[in-house]
């Protein structure tokens, strides 16, 4: 991300970019600076776009191929387009020898490093990947939004606002700005005030539900699912999220047998240390035993909707209420 931001700096750029990674605010923004740097923004002739899975090659060499009409470059910019996920060896070929003026972005959420098509790219321009940002970048970035609102947040509002966002900077971008609006007026920004207007992330509702099932409170984890289920989120993502907090905890459990503590567990989970921490202390709640039963009992009834033997819904309800009846019981689904 250094290296592209000095290219936009000092205005010397490679002729083909790929931005991809999860952290999807940052590749927007770099993305649009990038575009900008290359090409003016009135100017949309020597401006090509695409994007989707049915992008024709030859098109793109023949823009390729094309000279930019009084302007010093031709961008190509491509999104979404699924080429680095497979071989896609004539762009590869063809981005060997691109004439000079001609310049390339891809903008993508998966590839495959493996592919030509990635190493060809890696070799002649640069590859970025935004990765999610650790807590303490997310909380300089928050405190300068404030600052240059005359804002301030207290430390535990701060605290409970990245525990409801999480890390995604698009949610925490979007939740910002609603606690602005909500506190016009104020200086300070307190817990109160992200209580009120700061929506959960479902993954912290999967949290929440977790710790409802360790404690044994099966209607607390069947009202969380139904809220979700309101908000429209499909059960089988529910059940996929479930799952993976399961197996997450399951994981930090016996990384804390061997002596890992919070920053090697996040290190070797790749997790946020404080997603970490909430871990290891949610994971005090079930035994290994238990844990490994419940993942165990997540993949069965996955396999059972995927068959046509139970239904998606029915199938998180039966986890919930099997798991939370008796904390010390072996739930099941046959």
């Amino acid at each position: 991300m250094k290296n592209l931001a000095q290219d936009i700096k000092t205005n010397e750029f490679k002729n083909i970019y790929l931005l991809t990674g999860e952290e999807e605010y940052l590749k927007q923004q770099y993305k649009r600076r990038l575009q900008s740097a290359l090409v003016p923004e009135d100017d949309t002739v020597n401006l090509n776009c695409y994007e989707g899975k049915n992008i024709s090659v030859q098109e793109l060499i023949d823009q390729g191929e094309t000279m930019p009409f009084f302007a010093e470059r031709r961008l190509l910019l491509v999104e979404e387009s699924g080429f680095f996920k497979g071989a896609c060896a004539q762009l590869a070929e063809y981005l060997e020898q691109l004439p000079s003026t001609t310049y390339f972005l891809f903008v993508e959420s998966e590839v495959d490093k493996r592919q030509k098509l990635y190493k060809t790219v890696k070799s002649k321009g640069r590859v970025v990947e935004f990765s999610r940002q650790p807590k303490e970048t997310l909380t300089r970035w928050i405190l300068g939004t404030l600052k240059r609102e005359n804002r301030n947040i207290t430390r535990a509002a701060m605290e409970l606002f990245l525990e409801k966002t999480g890390d995604d900077m698009n949610r925490i971008s979007t939740e910002l700005e609603k606690l602005l609006c909500y506190t016009m007026g104020r200086e300070i920004i307190t817990p109160q005030d992200v209580e009120a207007v700061c929506t959960a992330q479902t993954v912290n509702q999967i949290f929440e539900m977790v710790n409802a099932v360790g404690a044994g409170w099966q209607r607390r984890a069947l009202d969380l699912y139904y809220d979700l289920l309101a908000l429209k989120e499909p059960p089988m993502r529910i059940l996929y999220l479930i799952t993976r907090q399961f197996d997450q905890l399951l994981q930090t459990k016996e990384l804390r047998r061997h002596g890992y503590d919070a920053d090697r567990i996040a290190e070797k989970l790749g997790l946020q240390r404080f997603v970490a921490q909430k871990c290891a202390r949610q994971c005090e709640r079930f035994s290994e035993e238990r844990l490994r039963s419940l993942v165990e009992q997540c993949v069965r009834a996955e396999e059972a909707v995927k068959t046509g033997n139970l239904n998606e819904k029915l199938a998180v309800e039966l986890i919930l209420t099997q798991a939370g009846h008796n904390k010390n019981a072996q739930p099941k689904i046959d």
